[in-house]
């Protein structure tokens, strides 16, 4: 099956963030990265192509110390090699709007552990830098590992949903976006792999809805 053809034009694509605070439109955010996953050719959902960038704190956003001493980040090291936001944000919408665009899909949606968070943070730097025609991403539909997890193993905590999946989590690695948008990644594919075999429940002409559907 086709990935356009899995969740009806869209395409999945993890991605992970870190800010200077918890409110999109208050707190800076510093770091993004995203991570595509495509089915292989057994059918077998699989992180593929990853993205990621540092940015600079956007002038006029604040940088709460609790934060910054929480995901260890030193907004002004040199060596985190950091583009303005609006570039970051710009060369990764591009690139992933040519890979939705060859995956044939519509559209992207985010996949994020507590997605609201991310896709908050994703469309406040969007408005800010006038992106919105640019953005891929779906403005509010997301899918939340949290909630999958939840699900299929019992865990919404991250490091504790990829130990029950099978996954090895390396704590020290935690809160770099890349490595937390990775590990997201697979803790999905595994998730989505092992629902396989069910799907799909009903047959494709299912769209319609039943007498007892449309009463209800």
């Amino acid at each position: 099956m086709a990935v356009k053809d899995r969740f009806r034009g869209f395409l999945p694509v993890v991605v992970d963030v870190e800010t200077a605070g918890f409110e999109a439109g208050k707190h800076a955010l510093l770091e993004i990265a995203a991570v595509v996953v495509l089915p292989d050719a057994q059918g077998m959902w699989q992180p593929a192509q990853r993205l990621h960038a540092h940015l600079k704190p956007e002038p006029g956003l604040e940088l709460d110390p609790a934060a910054l001493k929480f995901n260890g980040i030193n907004p002004n090291h040199p060596l985190r090699l950091a583009v303005s936001e609006a570039d970051g944000l710009r060369d990764m919408f591009a690139e992933l709007k040519k890979i939705q665009k060859a995956a044939g899909c519509k559209r992207c949606i985010l996949v994020g552990h507590n997605a609201g968070f991310d896709l908050a943070h994703v469309n406040a730097a969007t408005e800010r830098q006038n992106l919105k025609n640019q953005s891929p991403f779906h403005p509010f539909s997301v899918f939340d590992t949290v909630t999958l997890a939840g699900m299929a193993y019992g865990q919404t905590v991250l490091a504790r949903a990829c130990q029950a999946a099978g996954i090895a989590f390396d704590q020290s690695e935690a809160h770099s976006a890349l490595y937390d948008a990775q590990v997201t990644a697979e803790l999905f594919c595994g998730i989505l792999n092992r629902w396989q075999a069910a799907y799909p429940v009903l047959p494709d002409d299912s769209g319609a809805a039943t007498g007892n559907e449309q009463a209800g």
